[in-house]
């Protein structure tokens, strides 16, 4: 069955009618006393989900359209759980229980349900027909009823601003001039430059300072504001009489294609300057662009808009124009608006209020729109600390009611209502988290899909893939902005500007849509009952749930902050998604109710230390999907949690042992990171059986027996190495501590991997086997030693992008070497191969530097990350000319370079910063150096001695090792490990 659609438009509205559907089906054959009164709800719902999808596009609806739509929203999420309840209680209609007494308590407990949900549907059915009437007696939909109010577009303010008045706009006004003139004062070519960036940045006032300015020199000239829905006949009409400087009435050109060959006929052999400002759709600039002719010679084209792909396509052939992402202000800038708006000056300002200021800014975090808001309700606030320090509390919240910041709610609304409706309930979703929060994509991923507000949708191959669009369409609209991203520069986390957060929350409130309890200077009320809870403790002494709420119908909890008071588990019977993460105050008690949650789909304790077991109970919940259960103390997993059918993700800590029976997780399709000698022989046997995985992370280092060999041990790793090859679907392998795994002579994984990770390997070179994975993207091998060899290996490798080798001699100890490794040096050049590769990540602080780059070397690689130490690298005898051959590779862009040692290192340094400067591309370079005062001089003096032994070298290592962990006061555990991985 495809997932339905929540939404905050329609509420739960799609799901009813889908189960509502299935109720008259032949699942539930026996349900027949009220088979019209469902198809009869079923016929009144649609009408009124259609009718909420409709006003779910208008920004200001009537205030009673407002009050039915939110009872209807209300109804929906109380009818889908009612639904949810009897389906749980009849189960499966077709099952047949043993015995006699069985069979009567089942058939009891069904008729009891069926009935029960009978009564439901009447009262159901009766509560939308009042509802229905109530709206047509009381809602005067007349038009002459009441005056339209005309609002004036707070986008136009900007255009009629002085110049003198405007903060920070020069540097970017001379940036965008320097842009559009280069070329035009010879007319060789047009210019065009889009400027993109979200809503209350500038970008308006921007474009109108740079109109201004060149206005003068082009007598062919058009500004024009292009609306959400844009009557692209009205816009044409409008640019033709610009540039013409004649009136066209609207009965003229009776034709969009007319009016197109009127201004192209025009300004063909013209130069002209036309800004269009604020463009919502990449449809709208292809019918705009047909009208600007291309060879006008020295003319200009500015566009404004807040989507990325729509700058994109104006900067695409044939414009060839150039994309122009708008800065904040930075703090300078943002002070001098800020107080001359307030006090005409920043030394005006009573000292008292400066800090309570610097925070306001800092919150506004260099936002235009923002900052003259919120300045503009401070002017008319009592200039005394207090009321300041509630300003700052609750920017938005408090704020949108006045009219000083009505602009910047209108804009922001431009961007909110602008959004399909399943995009308004992924945004809304955030206003669960606390300000400043640093969101992970794949969690908000994991909610939108636990809560059915994505569904599978025909081009997309799982719901995850349509929830990364979801994602990056919100960056592409600037509604959130990107935090941290991966080697590959994709978003793997965002963040909310402030503002936009208060908005957010301000509509989620409107709408029923989240509850929040510990935001400051935001009053705890429902307006019914609780959807979403979230639960931020922040300075206050405990945060409690007010008595009194209904809890029974909330979809999702969260729990952010340490001082919160964990609420009764068994409240909360209709949950979908349960967030603990790192809930310090969590224990094993909080979850003895846990098997009441039927409808559970993600549940996560991450970093809850003091739960060390999970209760039987987990096994009942048959709909769960995700399971985190990483950085707690438990240690082994109820043997019911193979009864989770549906689990995708299961992630725990690499000392955990896993039940047998496992093979019938068969959707799992990701486990890390388990420990493979804490696993039973039968738990390892039916590993392979787990044909959906396709992420796995496996821990090889035995905990107990230090150095001995253990029989039981080899076993059980021939027993899941076999596996491997058998697990067809495997994308992702990450291995620890596995020398004797990477050491088979034939490959010990399937040819599907995409990823793979070899960590802390004492092995001393690159398998050969590794050349066979040619589907393989991302490589990192942890390794002794490496040789020329190697490279013509892993040059192979036909569509590799990231290549991260790591190599530490100290590993040497757990090979079966007697005498000291020979080292020689490697030289990268071209017909080495890496056709693909564009990010090279090469550590040798713990080695020798033995690599070189000769010409045409990895010819696509655009990212290079060296880590050494330069004693070493002298040793080899390069001490006299320090020569990587950057600039041997001819794509580079981007260099981070690590030094590390105890000596004076800036020779070498010095030739890193020469070398990047010479190069063509003047790649940026972040050079990192790194003083060690103790460790680096044993390695050092053990490679440079001729009559060191090797067993001197390993009692050096270990009191290398001891000193070390001595300095660092903490020595490799189990959990510094899970950060890596």
């Amino acid at each position: 069955m495809e997932a339905a659609l929540v939404s905050a438009a329609t509420g739960a509205l799609k799901p009813v009618l889908e189960k509502l559907g299935a109720l008259v089906g032949d699942k539930y054959k026996r349900f027949k006393g009220v088979r019209g009164d469902i198809k009869s709800l079923t016929r009144e719902l649609t009408a009124m989900e259609a009718f909420l999808l409709k006003m779910s596009e208008e920004e200001d609806p009537d205030v009673h359209d407002k009050v039915w739509m939110n009872e209807v929203r209300e109804l929906s999420y109380d009818m889908e759980d009612s639904i949810d309840d009897f389906m749980q209680s009849v189960g499966n209609e077709d099952s047949k229980p043993d015995g006699f007494l069985e069979k009567m308590k089942n058939s009891l407990g069904k008729m009891k349900a069926r009935h029960r949900i009978g009564n439901e549907i009447h009262d159901l059915k009766k509560q939308i027909i009042e509802v229905a009437e109530r709206n047509e007696r009381y809602k005067a939909r007349e038009v002459f009823s009441k005056a339209k109010n005309t609002t004036v577009d707070p986008r136009a303010l900007a255009i009629f601003q002085h110049a003198s008045e405007l903060v920070g706009i020069d540097e970017p006004k001379a940036e965008i001039i320097k842009l559009l003139t280069q070329g035009a004062s010879t007319q060789e070519k047009m210019n065009l430059v889009s400027i993109v960036g979200s809503g209350g940045m500038g970008k308006t006032t921007l474009a109108n300072q740079v109109y201004q300015d060149l206005k003068g020199k082009f007598k062919c000239r058009a500004f024009l504001s292009i609306s959400r829905n844009p009557d692209m006949m009205n816009i044409l009409r409008t640019i033709l009489s610009e540039v013409s400087g004649q009136r066209y009435a609207d009965t003229e050109a009776g034709s969009i294609q007319q009016l197109i060959i009127k201004i192209t006929d025009f300004l063909v052999d013209k130069r002209y300057f036309v800004v269009l400002d604020d463009i919502w759709d990449v449809d709208t600039w292809h019918v705009l662009k047909l009208a600007l002719p291309v060879a006008s010679s020295g003319s200009i084209i500015i566009t404004t808009t807040r989507i990325n792909d729509v700058a994109k396509s104006c900067c695409s052939t044939p414009f060839s124009g150039v994309i122009y992402c708008i800065r904040p202000l930075d703090m300078v800038d943002s002070r001098q608006l800020f107080y001359t708006r307030l006090f005409n000056s920043e030394e005006k300002c009573p000292s008292y209020l400066k800090k309570v200021s610097e925070h306001i800014l800092k919150k506004c975090a260099g936002l235009p729109l923002a900052i003259i808001a919120i300045s503009g309700l401070l002017a008319n606030t009592e200039r005394t600390e207090g009321p300041w320090k509630q300003v700052e509390d609750s920017i938005g919240r408090a704020l949108e009611r006045n009219p000083s910041v009505e602009g910047m709610m209108k804009i922001l609304s431009l961007s909110y209502f602008e959004l399909p409706a399943h995009l308004k309930s992924c945004l809304l979703c955030l206003s669960i988290f606390p300000e400043d929060s640093i969101i992970k994509k794949k969690v908000l991923i994991h909610r939108w899909i636990a809560e059915r507000i994505i569904h599978t949708e025909a081009g997309y191959s799982t719901t995850h893939e349509l929830g990364e669009r979801c994602f990056n369409e919100l960056i592409n609209r600037s509604l959130i902005q990107p935090a941290m991203t991966d080697k590959f520069d994709r978003v793997k986390s965002c963040r909310l500007h402030d503002t936009i957060l208060d908005f957010i929350i301000s509509k989620s409130i409107e709408e029923n849509f989240v509850t929040l309890v510990g935001v400051l200077s935001l009053t705890v009320g429902t307006q019914g009952k609780v959807r979403r809870l979230s639960l931020q403790a922040g300075k206050q002494k405990e945060l409690i749930v007010p008595e009194g709420w209904v809890l029974s119908h909330v979809r999702s909890l969260d729990v952010f902050g340490e001082s919160v008071k964990i609420p009764s588990i068994d409240k909360f019977r209709h949950l979908r998604f349960l967030d603990f993460e790192y809930c310090d105050q969590l224990e094993n008690h909080h979850l003895e109710n846990i098997g009441m949650l039927f409808q559970l789909r993600y549940l996560s304790l991450l970093g809850a230390k003091k739960v060390n077991k999970l209760p039987e109970q987990i096994g009942l919940l048959l709909c769960l999907q995700i399971l985190n259960l990483r950085f707690t103390s438990v240690c082994e997993l109820p043997a019911s949690i193979v009864n989770l059918k549906r689990l995708v993700h299961l992630l725990v800590t690499q000392n955990v042992t896993l039940p047998c029976g496992i093979s019938k997780l068969q959707a799992l399709e990701k486990l890390r990171l388990f420990s493979v000698y804490s696993q039973s022989f039968n738990f390892l046997r039916e590993f392979e059986q787990l044909q959906s995985l396709k992420v796995l992370a496996l821990d090889f280092e035995d905990y107990n027996c230090a150095n001995r060999v253990n029989v039981e041990n080899v076993s059980k790793k021939a027993i899941i190495v076999a596996s491997l090859k058998n697990l067809g679907n495997l994308l992702s392998l990450t291995v620890w501590d596995g020398p004797e795994f990477v050491r088979q002579s034939l490959c010990p994984m399937p040819l599907s991997l995409q990823k793979l990770e070899v960590l802390r390997s004492s092995v001393l070179h690159v398998p050969n086997w590794v050349g066979s994975l040619v589907n393989l993207q991302e490589l990192r091998l942890d390794l002794v030693g490496v040789e020329q060899k190697d490279f013509y290996i892993l040059g192979g490798l036909p569509v590799l992008r990231c290549l991260t080798l790591k190599i530490d001699v100290r590993e040497i100890r757990n090979t079966s070497l007697t005498e000291e490794p020979e080292v020689k040096r490697v030289i990268v050049c071209g017909e080495v191969g890496f056709p693909c590769l564009r990010i090279f990540n090469y550590d040798s602080q713990h080695a020798v530097m033995n690599l070189t780059f000769a010409a045409g070397a990895m010819p696509k690689v655009d990212d290079l990350q060296i880590e050494f130490d330069p004693e070493e690298t002298e040793f080899l005898g390069t001490s006299g000319d320090f020569d990587l051959g950057i600039e041997n590779l001819p794509s580079l862009l981007k260099i981070r370079c690590v030094v590390h040692g105890y000596v004076d290192s800036s020779r070498v340094e010095t030739a890193i910063r020469e070398a990047a400067n010479a190069h063509p591309n003047r790649p940026t370079l972040d050079l990192v150096s790194i003083r060690l005062q103790l460790q680096r001089f044993i390695i050092t003096g053990f490679l440079r001695s001729k009559h060191s032994s090797f067993t001197g070298f390993n009692s050096l290592l270990g009191r290398e090792q001891k000193m070390s962990s001595m300095l660092s006061c903490r020595g490799r555990t189990p959990s510094t490990r899970e950060h890596l991985t």
